[in-house]
């Protein structure tokens, strides 16, 4: 492949050096990179052991990093064009990730096995010398007791499952032993129901409707059809290896204090309890509660949620953001133009492109592929930074047959889309700059990379550095993707259920009581503690709707959409006004609004505020605290001197009534 050392220099900010035998009669030129004591990028992934072991040797595992240049780059039919797009890349893989937390997993070896006939005893007596294990058959056909009892065979269905490897929890109906004496076939005693069990690892091979959703991620599930034997033999070889402790990626990092989940027994955003396809996140009063153990790192909730509350941490998203921001530095120093980022996994897109560049035409010289751990991490942020930076559009390849719900990422796509074409970025066509591309064929993912997006980039890109948390950074890349934009507008509107809008608030029918503010999450509604006063910042409300949802006036409406100088102003006044002062002792308290409703609706239409005593007491909902006990305990306000009240009418008084008019009873 050619190798453009020049160009791939002006992108890169450190020392480049080319070789032709690195990993062999060259590898002391490794060494001595290495001992420089600089971070090293290696543009080789195949001889990679091979250098780890070497750096390894010289205590420098933590300062190499590789780049795969040849099959992203390299191996194409524009292979003399990608000078920038290697740049890029080398310049990208550079960046430092941090590592992510993990969460301990022990595993005993308690086994439950699940199904139906033989198969289920069979794969009982291969895991036996492994783990300890029960067979539980389910309405079991004729089968054939075993010669010995090397472990025990009940009867029984699982009608709920809950927990994980290490922690699962299954409650059993028409459970039962079998008889001895079975000659034939096992042959069972009576069933009962509600019976419950505890093991660490679930092997099932029913047949049946899997225990539990998206169960292919279910940490300790293993399911295989009966009637396949490889799968069978596969999830046997599995299962033998789940003993001991092992340590599971925390790939959800959540801070509860920013959660807009509930307030007040009101419910506001559920997005991400509607997101996740393994139960893992759940309701847990004001907030939600996401079990890392039960995580399978999707990353659909750290996409829709609108707060930051859920945070992706495989990589985290600022780290990811100045991946980007490097990525795509790189590319326009070494002379790039009209960059096409594509997103895709390491399990899927990564063996699609290694395809394509070894048996087809390879990427497109303008097509920088970025690996993320899963695709349906990403967010609207991701995606107004790329346009910021100076790409011209974004691809994301994803699995002909996902196998995460990919709902709440095509909403990102077209929230993205939406956006971007609305600044002008995606030219004068209809066609999208930010897309699906759902394929397992190598060759259709070339065909549809080959079509040149008309999109069209940031004259003079951002250079913006992402810091903060997921709102911070989601606010600077919406206003820089605005300043940058080709064809700027002020307001987008969106569709309802978007995370971005603002408020529209009847102010006249408002009466200052500030509910609002103290059930809004994100602080985006506030007061004063000096005076009568609300106001709202458009840029930190997340169209939870708890606002709406809770003020007494209904006087508010969500309004969904980008209001870009709105995002760039600060906080504006919604309503102020003068508190209202005391009748008698002139001190303020309260709002003028708020006073003058209650006493428009108490004055002349309820017993104690008729007459002339009930003027008094009028009066007295215009005083302050202090002087208003005083006037009551001074004047003797009797709360039980209204009227008296009709006698409940009781059955008594229809038969009486009945009786008096001579019908029958």
């Amino acid at each position: 492949m050619p190798l453009d050392a020049g160009t791939i220099g002006r992108g890169c900010s450190g020392e480049v050096k080319t070789a032709d035998q690195l990993c062999g009669r060259e590898l002391d030129r490794f060494r001595s990179a290495l001992q420089s004591g600089r971070p090293v990028t290696v543009s080789c992934t195949l001889q990679s052991p091979l250098f780890d072991e070497v750096a390894s040797e010289l205590g420098a595992d933590d300062r190499v990093s590789y780049a795969k240049i040849r099959e992203n780059a390299g191996w194409s039919t524009e292979a003399d064009q990608a000078g920038p797009k290697m740049a890029a890349l080398l310049a990208a893989c550079a960046e430092p990730v941090p590592d992510a937390a993990t969460v301990p997993i022990e595993s005993q070896g308690v086994a439950l096995i699940y199904g139906r006939n033989a198969t289920a005893i069979e794969v009982g007596r291969r895991l036996a010398e492994h783990l300890d294990v029960t067979v539980l058959l389910s309405r079991p056909e004729d089968v054939e007791p075993p010669q010995r009892n090397d472990f025990p065979v009940v009867k029984g269905t699982i009608v709920g499952a809950t927990g994980r490897l290490g922690a699962f929890d299954l409650r059993i109906d028409d459970y039962a032993l079998p008889a001895p004496s079975s000659r034939s076939h096992l042959v069972f005693g009576p069933g009962r129901h509600g019976a419950n069990s505890t093991c660490d690892v679930v092997v099932d091979v029913g047949g049946g409707t899997a225990l539990f959703p998206a169960h292919e991620v279910r940490l300790g599930y293993l399911r295989a059809d009966p009637r396949d034997p490889a799968a069978v033999e596969r999830v046997i070889a599995e299962a033998s290896h789940l003993v001991g402790t092992f340590d599971k990626t925390r790939f959800v990092d959540f801070h509860a204090e920013l959660c807009a989940h509930s307030r007040s027994r009101i419910t506001g955003c559920t997005r991400c309890l509607e997101v996740c396809p393994t139960g893992a996140i759940s309701p847990a009063g004001d907030t939600v509660a996401i079990d890392p153990y039960i995580c399978a790192g999707c990353g659909n909730c750290a996409s829709v949620c609108p707060t930051g509350a859920a945070a992706y941490a495989l990589p985290p998203a600022g780290a990811l953001m100045r991946r980007l921001r490097t990525l795509m530095g790189a590319y326009r120093a070494a002379g790039g133009r009209d960059a096409v980022v594509l997103f895709h996994d390491g399990e899927h897109g990564e063996p699609l492109i290694d395809a394509l560049a070894r048996h087809g035409n390879g990427l497109p010289a303008a097509v920088l592929p970025v690996r993320v751990n899963e695709i349906t991490q990403l967010g609207p942020e991701a995606f107004a930074a790329l346009f910021a930076y100076g790409a011209a559009g974004v691809r994301i390849l994803a699995r002909a047959r996902p196998k995460h719900d990919l709902d709440s990422l095509r909403r990102a796509v077209a929230l993205g889309d939406t956006l971007a074409r609305g600044l002008g970025y995606g030219g004068e066509g209809g066609d999208p700059v930010v897309s699906l591309i759902e394929t397992d064929d190598p060759d259709a993912l070339g065909e549809a990379l080959a079509v040149r997006i008309a999109g069209v980039s940031a004259q003079a890109p951002s250079r913006f550095m992402p810091v903060g948390g997921k709102r911070e950074v989601l606010r600077f890349a919406f206003n820089e993707m605005h300043a940058a934009a080709p064809a700027p507008v002020a307001r987008i509107d969106l569709a309802a259920g978007a995370p971005f809008g603002g408020l529209h608030f009847r102010t006249d029918d408002c009466t200052l009581c500030l509910a609002c503010v103290g059930a809004c999450p994100t602080h985006a509604l506030s007061d004063s503690a000096d005076r009568p006063f609300l106001g709202f910042e458009e840029s930190l409300c997340v169209q939870c709707g708890l606002c709406a949802n809770t003020c007494p006036e209904n006087v508010i409406d969500l309004r969904p959409g980008v209001d870009f100088e709105a995002w760039k102003a600060p906080r504006r006044v919604v309503k102020e006004e003068e508190p209202f002062a005391c009748i008698t002792c002139a001190k303020p308290f309260g709002t003028r609004s708020t006073i003058e409703r209650v006493v428009e609706k108490l004055r002349d239409r309820h017993w104690m505020f008729r007459g002339e005593a009930g003027e008094a007491r009028v009066q007295a909902l215009m005083m302050c605290e202090d002087c208003r006990v005083e006037v009551a305990v001074n004047q003797g306000f009797d709360p039980h001197a209204g009227p008296e009240r009709d006698r409940p009418r009781t059955t008594e008084d229809y038969l009486r009534e009945r009786a008096a008019r001579g019908e029958a009873i």
